[in-house]
């Protein structure tokens, strides 16, 4: 079994909106970073992510950058909490999240966000569950903030 997953969704917004939305640290952390983004997601740089509901910054890897198109990167897999109580702090291994932008009749998106790469465990499989919770709320997070200016997660977490 491969452990992936892929949602997607419609954002009212031209493409390059949406992109830039996800691509520049300032805008990420008004609706998505709770704890706030450092670096623009481009080719080759490293930056990082820090969320309220799960403390401390992530490295983040950028893979590739193609502006207005897709951003592909991977970053430290988090099995998350495993039977008892000792979180999982380095599983040793990445997974790769692809996110691409297609422009839709009407200055409409279609965003893509598909992660993969987890171990073909029992915590590998709760870990892309809980990955894939976080970026189907990210996406709605996403079309709230560029069509209407609304904070979808303000308050949500601790």
């Amino acid at each position: 079994m491969d452990l992936k997953f892929k949602i997607t969704g419609f954002i009212a917004r031209p493409v390059h909106d949406v992109f830039e939305a996800v691509a520049n640290p300032d805008t990420l952390s008004r609706y998505f970073t709770t704890g706030g983004a450092q670096g623009r997601l481009e080719t080759g740089a490293t930056v990082t992510w820090d969320f309220a509901d799960f403390p401390g910054a992530f490295p983040v890897e950028v893979i590739e950058v193609v502006p207005d198109q897709r951003i592909v990167f991977r970053w430290e897999a988090n099995e998350g909490m495993p039977e008892g109580d000792a979180p999982v702090v380095d599983a040793g291994y990445f997974t790769t999240v692809t996110m691409t932008f297609e422009p839709q009749d009407g200055d409409r998106t279609l965003v893509t966000i598909a992660e993969e790469g987890w171990r073909e465990t029992a915590t590998g499989l709760k870990a892309s569950y809980g990955n894939c919770q976080g970026w189907a709320q990210m996406l709605s997070a996403l079309k709230m903030w560029v069509e209407h200016g609304i904070n979808l997660r303000e308050g949500f977490y601790k």
